[in-house]
Order: C-alpha cells, then structure tokens, then sequence
C-alpha cells in the first residue's frame, strides 16, 4: 500500500530522487551541505521528518559517499524518523566479498556491518540492493537491519526485446556469469552463450572457446558490471570471430572507470550499450551510444511493499 514518504539523497545521488519523485505520493526531503576548510563536511536536514516515512537514496561510489549515506541516516533516525528505507541502487564493495589471500580485508561485509548499525527507527530499517554481483553480500547485513534485494531483470529482457526482438543470442563474458545469463534467456525464449577463458596472469586472460554457434546471429552481451570494458571487448571481439552478425551489450551497473565507455565505443565491435542508471558516471555519460534506462520504476514498485 502506498504511503506517504519523503526522498532524500546523497549529493551525488539527486538525479535518480528527481526520477523517482513524480511516480507517486513522494515528497521532496532537503538537506543543506556545506563544507569547513579543511574539507570536513556539514550536513542539515531542512526539511521536518518527525514521524515521516523517509527514504534515502545514496551509492557506496567511494568510502565518501558511503559515510555521506551513513551519518544522514543516523541523524534521521535521531530526529524522530518513523522508518527509513536505504536504496542503494549500487553496493561499490561487491569485489572483496571474500578473502582469498590471509589477512585480507572482506571490505563489502565490513561495510554492511556499518549500515547495519545505523540506529533502528522506530518501524525499522530496510536496505534496497540492485542486481548484486554477489548474491550472498545480504547475509553480510547484521541485527534488524533488512536487506531486500531487487532484480533489474524486467529492465534487462525490455532492452534485450528492444535491440533483438525474438531472434537473439544472449551472451555473457565468461562462464561465471553463464548461469545468471541462461536464466535471462531461458525467460525470453532465446539461446544463451558463454565463452571459455584461460587466465595468462592477474590481469591478462585468454579466450579459448564459445560454446554455441553464432554465426550470422545478433549477439546481446549481458554483464552485470561494466568497469573498464576490457572483459566486454575481448568477448564481443571473440564472437564477432565466430561470425557473428552484429553486437550490443546490456549492463546493470555501468561505471566505465578509466574512459571505458571510449574505449567500448572506439573498439568498433558494438552497435549500441545499454546500462541503467545505478551509478552517476553512466548517468552523466548516457546519450547517443550510451542509452540509459532508470531503475526508479523498479524502486518505486518495491516502495508499496515496504
């Protein structure tokens, strides 16, 4: 049921609150933010939240903005917020969700034990995760803390419809994201493909093998994350070898870190990219190549339910 709520989000996060506000029964929640100096920052919250529904929105992009996103929700629950509803449409510590090596630091759980001790409102708190390149980091949340993990799956199969109609291959970057793939496909109808890597060194890996014919087919490239687009390139290039007819690519979390999304586009091998807009640097390069789709929807629709 649909209850009156107040947005909130952190700096970097204020174009996905403007997505999500016209959608329903949403109001505007202010904060002013200033900074001292020597850089310490200061936060205010504006806008009266006692015994308001709030919701914050706010990416762990950087340990900056996660500690933005941690003390406005500490202050929220100490000015007499009745709930709070986390969204964190991208969870930044996803790689170090386990040690390998003595003496490394699980970062993604030591962060989830930081949001789980946020103080509880009095109705509680949730914490809303998107497409999580990990699926046990929810276990990492702690006490009454309540993870809720969202699939963007709806948005991933319309875009996919959208590029390929009913006659696509949908491919991933290696085996360790078959699995997630097969079950994208198998909803669509489509045949899922995967390619065999041989790693050569800690960052050089080699592609040894594809397991289905594409030959003269339209191949859709699905990855949940998309950094520098190096493995997104080596793939697209490997099928494009085995004769394939054209290229696209789907991501949930679109970064591009290190001009990846140049490098993407100049490669050649791609006829568009589609990434939602979990992240602010795909926000604030979408347009032309880069199409961006919002997850606000997908936000809003699991808003009744909390």
């Amino acid at each position: 049921m649909e209850t009156d709520k107040i947005i909130f989000s952190t700096q970097k996060y204020s174009y996905l609150r403007d997505k999500l506000l016209p959608l329903g029964n949403y109001h505007l929640g202010e904060v002013e933010v200033k900074y001292f100096p020597d850089g310490e920052r200061y936060q205010r919250i504006l806008t009266d939240i006692r015994g308001r529904d709030l919701v914050l929105i706010g990416g762990t992009v950087s340990d900056q903005d996660t500690l933005e996103m941690y003390d406005l929700a500490c202050a929220m629950e100490k000015h007499g917020a009745h709930s709070l509803t986390l969204i964190v449409p991208y969870f930044g510590y996803s790689t170090m969700e386990r040690s390998v090596k003595r003496g490394e630091v699980i970062t993604a759980k030591t962060r989830a034990r930081l949001f789980s001790f946020i103080p509880h409102t009095a109705r509680g708190n949730r914490i809303m995760l998107f497409d999580l390149h990990s699926e046990g980091l929810p276990h990492y949340f702690e006490g009454s803390l309540r993870p809720v993990h969202v699939y963007c799956k709806p948005l991933i199969i319309e875009q996919a419809r959208k590029l390929g109609g009913d006659d696509f291959i949908l491919a991933c970057t290696d085996a360790g994201r078959a699995k997630w793939v097969e079950s994208l496909a198998n909803d669509m109808g489509v045949q899922a493909a995967f390619v065999f890597k041989k790693r050569l060194s800690g960052e050089h890996t080699q592609i040894t093998g594809i397991n289905a014919d594409v030959k003269d087919q339209t191949v859709i490239i699905y990855d949940d994350m998309v950094r520098t687009g190096g493995s997104l390139i080596q793939a697209a290039k490997a099928y494009l070898d085995a004769g394939a007819k054209q290229i696209y690519a789907i991501t949930s979390h679109g970064l591009f870190s290190n001009q990846g999304l140049e490098k993407i586009q100049k490669s050649g091998y791609f006829k568009g990219l589609v990434s939602t807009d979990t992240h602010y640097l795909a926000e604030q390069q979408g347009g032309g190549f880069l199409s961006i789709q919002s997850i606000a929807p997908l936000i809003h629709q699991e808003l009744q339910y909390l």
